[in-house]
């Protein structure tokens, strides 16, 4: 049995968690949102959220990529349409959310902790996994990893799966750092702006999600 994983695993692992965590979607909007209106911890809870939801993608993508992406792909409608009517639900809910910018003072932010956001870890977890872009981009990247590493015992897969979640934990880490150092210049006006977008957003992308089932169904 290897003990030993393929070291070239770890930063290829790294850049795919980056790059599976940057692109703009409704999971970089709501951190976005919580890193503006809760500070560095408040980012962090929901990036943290996201990560481990790549994380469980990317382990079960290197565990069983032919079975449990067949099942994905079978209940690929019943998951989009699950993560869209979510997507509207968070965005209506942001949307006619009041403003509450928490105190940008230093002693206060000291207070704050992960621990006082916790309900998002869950939030974006479960938007995550029930991103079927998301989820199958991630199968598809570990279908297609060998052309830069290989990878073949449960050792390497499971330091692919740590890198992968390291790499997008450390996106959201830089993300939520930079926010924090720049919401100074947030008021409540801005912040009701900002929900009002982002509560946009995340209906815009619930729409789309459930009306690409619409028109699959229409004959």
């Amino acid at each position: 049995m290897q003990l030993v994983p393929n070291l070239l695993i770890i930063p290829v692992g790294i850049v795919i968690g980056v790059l599976v965590a940057a692109p703009v979607g409704p999971v970089n909007v709501l951190c976005i949102q919580r890193a503006i209106e809760r500070g560095f911890w408040g980012g962090m809870a929901a990036g943290i959220g996201a990560t481990l939801g790549d994380g469980l993608i990317a382990l079960f993508a290197g565990l069983g990529v032919g079975a449990i992406s067949g099942a994905i792909e079978h209940h690929r409608d019943g998951i989009q349409v699950v993560g869209g009517l979510a997507l509207f639900a968070f965005g209506l809910k942001l949307y006619f959310a009041p403003p509450r910018l928490a105190s940008i003072q230093s002693e206060a932010d000291d207070v704050a902790s992960l621990r006082d956001y916790a309900w998002d870890i869950p939030k974006t977890f479960f938007l995550t996994i029930t991103n079927p872009g998301a989820v199958l981009g991630l199968f598809a990247i570990f279908g297609g990893i060998s052309t830069f590493v290989e990878v073949h015992s449960y050792v390497d897969v499971l330091t692919m799966v740590a890198s992968i979640m390291g790499g997008s934990f450390l996106w959201w880490l830089g993300l939520s750092r930079l926010i924090g150092r720049l919401r100074h210049r947030f008021s409540p006006a801005h912040l009701a702006q900002t929900n009002r977008i982002s509560g946009v957003l995340l209906l815009g992308f619930g729409a789309l999600l459930v009306g690409e089932m619409i028109w699959k169904s229409l004959p």
